[in-house]
Parts: structure tokens; sequence; C-alpha cells
């Protein structure tokens, strides 16, 4: 048997020595022919590699580097192929907020009940006060209560609502300014503190960073008079308050949130509620144990529509958005943001969210690039990008977006799938100020300040 090999050691002989080699006669600067036993190779220092015999230290070398080539090329393949659905994905997307949007309104109402609307506040987050202005020129034909509560007695969202009460004199305003920790949800604490001044039956809940058109509140109302209604929550789309890291944040929301939440209720694998607005009856809330059921809860919005659900009762969502008001003004606040959204839903659905890795295709096929290289996969990046452009233009025209540059979405998908992968790195967040961990039951743990 003949073998192609380096040359061998200086031990090594034109005549067999005492190892059993013999030398052959043809040989090259490059290489040298053995005529040898194999059974006397002397293994510590040579090995068979693919029919050549090298030194072992360099077939350990390339046995690592063939073994990263092999797994770049395969993992260049997965990329591309989960790239691939992604693309479908977002086509089904378009055709999932058309849907939605199209969908049947609720019939308008004959009967307008007395409404009370609670506000929780923390901080005079900017545009505060046209915010919650906006809930005191609602066209509602019944009495409208609107109650702001804080849990710090030195909140600066105290002076924004004492001028909203100076200025709207003939709305029925009142604010609390309660410190009782009931859990370490703070929000629901808040509320739960609040609804003890809360005059009427209908309940809506809706966060300060939310904007609303004045016939906000009849549309809401009239979606829960439907029969076997015990909920109703608002989708919303995101508008920067100012800078380029709100113009991020927005684009988080209105590019990746909106087109998976309308997928997936069309697909019937959602059943979402959002803080973005809660409308419930008094007797719903008493009957799934009041906010004291949710207060130690990360994804409280989730949780409450979930009891509900077990109680028979259905969850209603207008096909209408809200705006909700963007305010990063750093890179870090804006990653702390989206890692505890991440986190939340990663909470409260693993699998499925483990499944929404098929919503960045743009990056999963950049990355196949980098992987494999040049080749003719690479057109599936092309694909991923009319595809994301696709959608992102659907959904600036139907939900009249504000779609500052396409060059805008594929930025945020880079960014989204980062905060995907690092969301899988622990279970901390960083929420109004505080630290928390998030427990196997998708509770609070509550572990620290942040630092300013």
């Amino acid at each position: 048997m003949v073998f192609m090999a380096p040359p061998p050691p200086e031990s090594l002989k034109e005549d067999k020595n005492e190892t059993g080699f013999f030398a052959s006669a043809e040989r090259t600067q490059s290489q040298r022919y053995l005529r040898c036993d194999v059974s006397l190779l002397p293994f510590d220092v040579y090995e068979l590699r693919f029919g050549h015999i090298v030194p072992a230290a360099l077939g350990a070398e390339i046995e690592v580097s063939e073994f990263i080539a092999n797994s770049g090329a395969w993992a260049s393949v997965a990329c591309y192929g989960v790239a691939a659905l992604g693309c479908l994905y977002a086509l089904f997307a378009v055709w999932a907020i058309r849907g939605f949007v199209g969908s049947a309104a609720a019939p308008s109402l004959t009967h307008y009940p007395a409404v009370t609307i609670l506000k929780p506040l923390h901080g005079a987050e900017p545009g505060l006060y046209a915010n919650l202005a906006g809930f005191c020129v609602q066209n509602y034909p019944s009495p409208v209560q609107i109650v702001f509560g804080v849990d710090d007695p030195e909140d600066p969202a105290i002076g924004v609502v004492r001028n909203l009460i100076a200025d709207f004199p003939a709305c029925d305003l009142k604010l609390v300014i309660n410190p009782r920790r009931h859990g370490e949800n703070r929000k629901v604490s808040n509320l739960i503190n609040m609804l003890a001044e809360a005059r009427h039956q209908v309940l809506v809940v809706s966060d300060s960073d939310i904007v609303v058109k004045s016939d906000y509140l009849e549309e809401v109302v009239a979606n829960l008079e439907r029969p076997g209604v015990g909920v109703v929550t608002c989708l919303y789309h995101g508008t920067p308050a100012a800078g380029f890291w709100a113009e991020l944040g927005a684009a988080a929301i209105n590019y990746h949130f909106l087109p998976g939440v309308l997928t997936g209720l069309k697909l019937g694998l959602a059943a979402p509620a959002f803080g973005s607005t809660i409308a419930l009856r008094r007797m719903t809330l008493a009957m799934i144990g009041g906010f004291e059921a949710i207060v130690d809860q990360l994804a409280d919005d989730h949780v409450l529509g979930a009891l509900v659900r077990d109680e028979g009762l259905t969850v209603a969502i207008p096909n209408r958005t809200v705006a909700h008001v963007c305010a990063e003004r750093s890179a870090w606040r804006l990653f702390q943001q989206d890692l505890r959204w991440a986190r939340t839903v990663r909470s409260v659905d693993p699998l499925g969210y483990v499944g929404t890795v098929i919503t960045h295709p743009v990056p999963l096929a950049f990355l196949g690039l980098l992987l494999g290289g040049l080749n003719s996969n690479c057109l599936i990046l092309v694909l991923a990008l009319a595809c994301r452009f696709a959608l992102q233009s659907e959904l600036d025209r139907t939900f009249s977006l504000r779609g500052d540059g396409f060059w805008l979405g594929p930025l945020r998908d880079v960014l989204s799938f980062a905060v995907f992968i690092a969301s899988f790195f622990g279970r901390g967040i960083e929420w109004r100020g505080r630290r928390y961990s998030v427990q196997a039951d998708n509770s609070l743990a509550y572990y620290g300040e942040v630092e300013p």
C-alpha cells in the first residue's frame, strides 16, 4: 500500500530501519512516497487520514477546520431556510392586515353606560399632558369619570394632572396619591388603590402613553356591549416623541409587534390583551378575583385576559389602533425596553416565542450570507428585503404610519433579532426604575433599583 506523507523524521533512513519503513527513490520537494507496514507506524507521531499519512497535530488541525467549515455551511443553509419561511410569513401578514381592517365594526350603541377611566401614572413622560387631555374630550353622551393615580407623593406627574384638572373644570377628574403596595407590580398596585375612587360599573384601564381619537370611548363600549364579551382591548401603533431612538422604538411596534399579532389572530394562535386598553365591567373584574389576582404578574394585561376567558367570556379587539408614544432617549433605554417586552412574551408563551424566529427574515438571510459566502442562496436575501418592504408599505398605508424611509425597517429588523437572541440569556428586566427577575410562574421578584 502506498501513502502520501510529508517528510518523515530524521530517524527514517533510505534503507529499512527499526520502524520497518522502506523509502522509495521517487520523491519531490513537497512529498515523499513511503512504502510501509501500516502496523509499524508510530501513531503517536503520524496518523492515517483520507489515504494519507500526516502528523497527528496537523490532523487535529485539519479535523477542526473541516468541522468549522462544514458547520458554517450547514448553519448558512439553515439560516436561509428559516429566512425563506420568513418571506412567506411577511406575505401572509400583508393578507392578515387587510383582513383586520376589513372586519365588521361593532353595532352602534343604543344605551350608553357611565364609564370610569383608570389612568395609572409614573413620571412626567414626554407629551403626558396631551395624552391625558385626549381622554377629557371624548364624544360620549353619558357620564365619564377619569381617575389618575400615582404611588409617590413626589411624582412629577402630579403637577401635570393638577394642570389638567384646572384646564377641564367640566370634566369629572380625580387624582389619587397612595403609596400603599399590594404586590411587586407597581402599576397594578396603583390600580387597586385607584379602584376605590371609581364610581361607575364600566371600567376602562389605559396606559399613560396612549393617544386616542374623540370616538375612542364610544367604540370601546360598543364592543363591550356585544353578547359574550368580557374584555375589550385595542391594538396599538407606535409614534415617536422625538429623536432617533424613539423612531426605532416606534418601528419595533409598527413593523414587528403589529404584523405579528395580526398574523397570530388570523391563525387563531393569539388571544391577547394589551395595556393600551382593558375595558371590562366591575362584575367581571370581581369574578376573576379583582386586580389582586394579577398584582405580582409581569404580563398583567395578558393574565387578566386569560382569566376572563377562563370564565367563558371572550376578548374583543376593535378593527382600529390607538397610538403608543415612544419616548426612548438612548440606545440603552431602548434596548432595556425591548428586552422587557421580549422576555414578557417569552414568559407567557415560550414555544410560541421560539417560533417567532421566522419574523426575522432579513437578518437571518444576511447571517446566511456571512456564514456561506456569495452563492446562489444569496437571492434569498434579496427576496427577504422585497418582502420586508412590501409588508412595511402595507402597514404604513393601512394604519397611516409616518414611514420615515424604508431603511428604518431593515435596521429595526437587525436590532430586533439581536434582542430576540439576548432574551434567551437571563430572566432579568428593568421596569419603572427597578430591577426584577421573572420567576417560573411569570411573577416578579424585586432585586434592586436601577442606577440613575
